[in-house]
């Protein structure tokens, strides 16, 4: 048996993908039209190996009505391909030179006589029959769900910026000027990893929601999102952080590194790198699960960690403190590393998170920005009474802050300002920009490293707090923590 030409090289190119051991499943059709049933089984197949091979009949097939080479273009589109061909010699013969672990056919061709199954009986192979499981017509959707951003709901007040003295295209120079800065991210480093479910209803043993996982997702996140969106927006990074030794930490490392940050990761073998997983079924999170350790990082630790901060800091325009109280940010490290950046002028900003963990983002002091949530605020007075503005001020007197941003939700965020003259403060609020948010989770982070940004640009602090909203409504147009790019954002300033 002789193999055409193409039939060898595309052979040899499967086998050198699918190294290591692989399993391989092998399927091939006309795929005409590409609809929902054919989605179906190819997941199906996937399911059952490593390596999905799928092989589109050429021209000469009973049933062909589009030339191959569109029909192959349709093929590879699906994600979860991971080599598609056309097949232009007999599908047993191919089988029996690749021999693909598992042969799978559509579930109508059970009970028939089928050529594939000589083929894989000569090696030992296996031909299965299905049809594909109903839920997974929809894991293209879901996986948009990650990606794509809708930016029709979106919509931006126009009476701010002419309040503030601003237009538009003030904020697209700020915006170009963003790429000319060098900046620091320090602080605590999450894997989040986004697990996508089908409900499948109540258990009978107890009232628990059953669901079954058919799409995992990783991302970034903590200070590895805000280096990353800096990175996005143009910068220079370097992000210094504490990890584990696990895989969580290689692939926060790489794709840290794919995004163009300088990740200077120093691992602690007295914690896990922090994973935080959330279940997800119709738009909605049904439980998070953290895999972490809250305690300080240690003294040795703390001193690498300092070393690497100075020597960054000496060619940084910026350093963003992004606090999650999960134990690289230690007291005595805060204070030594901002009276570094005193000494050479370098600005600094903080966000200091309380979600399931209680920090005091007073605790980091001059800083050109604080970005807490209300709570956050509250908890660092311990002053769950006064009005917001009262709040907001006291909280800067108390933290020495030029500028605070105070998030507030579903309700937008709160301005306050240290421009008045003779010392006083300034308070301005705005509303949210997205008026349909996917997932609320990262727009902190977007928000602080937009605005932060935008203020060492030259921005004034209604400018970047402007420019940060629109990047915290991109942000929570999409699922999951992907770097904000200055080309998505430059799109939204000039969209009307």
């Amino acid at each position: 048996m002789r193999l055409q030409e193409q039939s060898e090289l595309a052979l040899r190119e499967i086998r050198a993908a699918a190294a290591n051991g692989q399993i391989v499943a092998f399927v091939s059709g006309n795929f005409n039209v590409v609809h929902p049933g054919h989605v179906r089984l190819l997941n199906f197949a996937a399911e059952c190996a490593d390596f999905l091979v799928v092989a589109v009949n050429g021209q000469s097939s009973n049933g062909s009505l589009l030339p191959a080479e569109l029909r192959l273009e349709s093929v590879r589109s699906i994600s979860f391909v991971d080599y598609a061909f056309v097949l232009r010699d007999r599908s047993e013969h191919i089988i029996e030179a690749l021999k693909p672990a598992v042969v799978v056919k559509g579930k109508e061709f059970e009970g028939r006589f089928n050529v594939e199954q000589a083929a894989v009986d000569k090696y030992g192979g296996k031909l299965l029959f299905g049809s594909g499981e109903i839920t997974f017509s929809s894991l293209d959707l879901i996986r948009r769900e990650f990606s794509d951003l809708n930016l029709s709901t979106i919509v931006k007040p126009s009476d701010f910026p002419a309040r503030h003295g601003f237009e538009f295209s003030d904020l697209n120079v700020l915006l170009g000027k963003m790429s000319e800065l060098h900046v620091t991210v320090i602080g605590d480093l999450i894997v989040d990893e986004y697990i996508a479910c089908d409900p499948v209803g109540m258990s009978q043993e107890d009232p628990t929601l059953v669901v079954t996982p058919v799409l995992n997702e990783r991302f970034v996140g903590g200070a590895g999102i805000v280096a990353a969106h800096s990175r996005g927006l143009g910068a220079s990074v370097t992000f210094i952080s504490a990890i584990g030794r696990d895989p969580a930490a290689e692939f926060a490392a790489e794709r840290l590194k794919n995004y163009g940050v300088t990740p200077v990761l120093f691992e602690d073998d007295s914690r896990p790198t922090t994973l935080k997983q959330r279940y997800r079924a119709g738009g909605q999170t049904l439980l998070r699960v953290s895999h972490m350790r809250q305690h300080g990082v240690s003294q040795e630790k703390q001193q690498q960690i300092l070393e690497a901060a100075r020597s960054s800091i000496m060619q940084s325009d910026l350093v963003i403190f992004s606090d999650f109280n999960y134990g690289c940010l230690p007291q005595p490290l805060v204070d030594t590393i901002v009276a570094f950046c005193k000494r050479r002028g370098v600005p600094m900003v903080a966000d200091s998170q309380s979600s399931s963990q209680v920090g005091d983002v007073s605790r980091f002091k001059g800083m050109k920005l604080l970005k807490p949530t209300e709570r956050e605020a509250r908890l660092a007075l311990r002053d769950f009474d006064s009005g917001l503005v009262v709040v907001a001020e006291s909280l800067g007197r108390k933290a020495e802050a030029e500028n605070i941003i105070l998030t507030l939700g579903q309700e937008g965020l709160l301005i306050h300002a240290n421009e008045k003259p003779g010392g006083g403060w300034l308070t301005d609020k705005l509303p949210s920009f997205n008026t349909a948010p996917r997932d609320p989770a990262g727009a902190g982070d977007s928000l602080l490293t937009c605005a932060s940004l935008a203020l060492v640009a030259g921005g004034s602090i209604w400018e970047s707090a402007y420019i940060g909203s629109l990047a915290a409504a991109c942000q929570v147009g999409r699922v999951g923590n992907l770097p904000l790019t200055s080309n998505e954002l430059k799109a939204e300033i000039e969209a009307f």
